[in-house]
C-alpha cells in the first residue's frame, strides 16, 4: 500500500511539473513571437525562397513554415535556460505595452542596421590590425 501511495504521489508530482514546464515553454514562445521574431522568420522564408519557381512557391512556403515549430521550441528552450518563468511573464507584459510594441516593430530593422555598423567597424579594426603586421 505504501508503494502504491508513493508511486501515485510521484506520478502526480511529475504531471504537475510537466504541466508547469509546458506552460513555461508556451509563455517563452509567446514572448519570442512578441519580440517580432515572426516577421524576421517570415522575411527569411521569403528571401530564401526567392528563387523557387512560382508554381512551387505555395508548397515551398507551406513546408518552410512547417519548420517554425521546431525553431520556436528550440528558442524557447534557450530562453527557459536563461530566464525564469516570472521573468518571461514580465517580458511578455513589457512587450504588450506601447513601448514594447514599438520596440518589437523596429527591432528587426534596427538589428539589420546594427549588423551593418558592426561589419563596418570590423573592417576598420581589420585595417588597424593590418597596419601592425
Amino acid at each position: 500500500m505504501k508503494n502504491f501511495l508513493l508511486a501515485s504521489l510521484l506520478l502526480v508530482v511529475s504531471f504537475v511539473q510537466a504541466q508547469t514546464n509546458d506552460d513555461f515553454k508556451n509563455e517563452a514562445i509567446e514572448f519570442i513571437k512578441l519580440t517580432g521574431a515572426t516577421s524576421a522568420f517570415d522575411a527569411a522564408i521569403e528571401q530564401l525562397g526567392a528563387t523557387v519557381p512560382a508554381e512551387k512557391k505555395e508548397a515551398y512556403t507551406k513546408e518552410a513554415e512547417g519548420t517554425l515549430k521546431t525553431l520556436y521550441d528550440q528558442m524557447a528552450d534557450l530562453y527557459m535556460s536563461e530566464f525564469t518563468q516570472k521573468e518571461i511573464k514580465d517580458l511578455i507584459a513589457f512587450y504588450q505595452t506601447p513601448l514594447g510594441k514599438k520596440l518589437s516593430s523596429k527591432q528587426l530593422q534596427m538589428t539589420q542596421k546594427a549588423m551593418m555598423l558592426g561589419q563596418n567597424w570590423a573592417m576598420g579594426v581589420r585595417d588597424v590590425a593590418n597596419k601592425y603586421q
